[in-house]
């Protein structure tokens, strides 16, 4: 099976509990979050999360995704199944440098032969996503 991923790194000056509590509090994403909004859902194993997903460029879509891995102050991962051939995750990672200095970085995968199609089709608007969300998250943690 073949995989694409897009990614987007950034240093954020914060503690990993400023980083955490801002995508941890699905509700607040509005405030902050210019690609994911109208989240909902319970972060914890197999649970449910629901948001409009909207990237520039491409249509504005509903998903509804299951909670794939967590673990709190470090990551955040949903999975999302686009079809019969077609899987994505979305993940959003904490690598804590120092007290206080962080590398925040989130990132979509593609799984699949009509995966790897969407995401060559889209990359370009993907990459925008991915560091408009990485700006974002740097400016609501650092506030």
């Amino acid at each position: 099976m073949d995989i694409a991923k897009i990614e987007q790194r950034i240093g954020i000056q914060a503690s990993t509990d400023s980083i955490w509590e801002v995508i941890s509090h699905l509700p607040g994403w509005d405030n902050w979050n210019p690609v994911e909004t109208g989240t909902g859902g319970t972060i914890a194993f197999g649970g449910e999360i629901t948001l409009t997903e909207a990237v520039e460029g491409l249509p504005e879509r509903q998903v509804t995704a299951r909670v794939g891995e967590w673990q709190p102050y470090a990551q955040l991962v949903w999975m999302e199944n686009r079809g019969l051939w077609f899987r994505s995750m979305r993940y959003f990672e904490i690598e804590e440098l120092e007290p206080g200095s962080c590398i925040a970085s989130n990132g979509f995968i593609f799984s699949g032969l009509r995966g790897e199609m969407y995401f060559d089709k889209h990359r370009k608007h993907l990459r925008q996503a991915v560091t408009r969300v990485a700006e974002a998250w740097k400016a609501a943690a650092e506030a």
